[in-house]
């Protein structure tokens, strides 16, 4: 599985991989998930409250805000076209306005990738519906990301002409997603302090976004833009069932651990290291149809995005121990080809 990197904000990201499907449209991936997970039990044990029922809201609402970080950065270019605009129509107004001021260059302004957006009904429906209008209210962070845009070497070359294709028009949008408003620190700063699980979303709605516009056509429907959070009921149903049952299971699956690290005391093992291996054992003995080498390779990777450098060999080795003694047990009762 080829993951992606992304840069935000002068951090570089290891993004969750196969975010974008052709067959699945959809936001959420199941590593996603279980990394939202991983944050909720990892807040719960910090916070050393019993209050499941609030933790699993709290996991349920910092993943549906997800798709209002999503619909807040799309809403960011439809604003930035809508200034461009702006300006270019007070320029035209002047009382001593220029040969180019009178016939402006509107070649963003009318960028056929951005119009996709800006035209979209069902996009505006969902900013009014869910009361997105930050950039209405903080349109100094528009005005930022619009003098950056123009005085950058990509936009010049691009506003060099007056026309284009639509896949010079995507390329440019393309660039200007990845050079200009990922990378803001200001944006994110604001988007942190906003809603700071959205920290955590930020690489993965990026991507996401990114591929959208690397795959989109000029004859793309409104749905295009408004995918589905999760593939479906299943995988919503997961999320609610892992967390449940990690948590419901701590003391079996602390048991499980035990024993198993002779090298390592418990207060060295770190606490996220010990999240993602219950939650991993909970899989094995919890979740028939995942199968085992599916739940190693998505532990292992999150452990290198979320934990130590040394993480992902040391859980990969408690988990390979595991698996071997749970095999030897017949404690795995996976259905169909869950061993292979």
């Amino acid at each position: 599985m080829k993951s992606e990197t992304f840069i935000f904000a002068g951090r570089k990201n290891s993004s969750i991989a196969s975010i974008f499907q052709d067959r699945f449209f959809n936001m959420l991936t199941r590593r996603h998930i279980r990394v939202k997970v991983m944050q909720s039990i990892y807040a719960l044990t910090q916070s050393q409250e019993a209050d499941l029922d609030k933790e699993e809201k709290f996991l349920s609402t910092s993943m549906e805000n997800m798709y209002d970080l999503y619909l807040i950065l799309l809403n960011l270019l439809r604003e930035m076209s809508k200034m461009a605009g702006e300006k270019l129509s007070a320029s035209e107004k002047k009382y001593l306005a220029t040969d180019e001021e009178k016939n402006p260059n509107r070649k963003f302004v009318d960028n056929q990738v951005i119009a996709l957006l800006v035209n979209n009904v069902s996009i505006s429906d969902e900013l009014e519906n869910k009361k997105l209008n930050n950039w209405y209210l903080d349109e100094e962070y528009v005005k930022v990301l619009l003098r950056e845009m123009e005085e950058s070497e990509f936009y010049r070359s691009y506003m060099s002409t007056r026309e284009s294709t639509f896949q010079e028009d995507k390329e440019f949008v393309q660039e200007l997603f990845k050079e200009v408003i990922a990378p803001n620190e200001k944006l994110y700063e604001y988007i942190e302090d906003y809603n700071l699980t959205w920290v955590d979303d930020l690489p993965l709605v990026n991507t996401f976004i990114l591929k959208q516009f690397r795959k989109v056509k000029p004859y793309a429907e409104e749905s295009y833009f408004l995918p589905r959070l999760f593939k479906d009921d299943d995988d919503r149903f997961f999320a609610r069932e892992l967390f449940r049952k990690t948590l419901l299971n701590d003391e079996i699956l602390a048991k499980e651990i035990a024993g198993k690290t002779p090298n390592w005391d418990a207060d060295r093992i770190a606490e996220v290291d010990e999240v993602l291996l219950k939650m991993a054992i909970c899989e094995f003995l919890k979740f028939p149809s995942i199968p085992v080498k599916v739940t190693m390779n998505e532990y292992l990777e999150i452990a290198k995005e979320y934990s130590t450098p040394k993480s992902s060999i040391f859980i990969n080795g408690i988990l390979d121990k595991m698996v071997k003694e749970f095999q030897s047990a017949n404690k795995l009762n996976k259905a169909g080809r869950g061993l292979i």
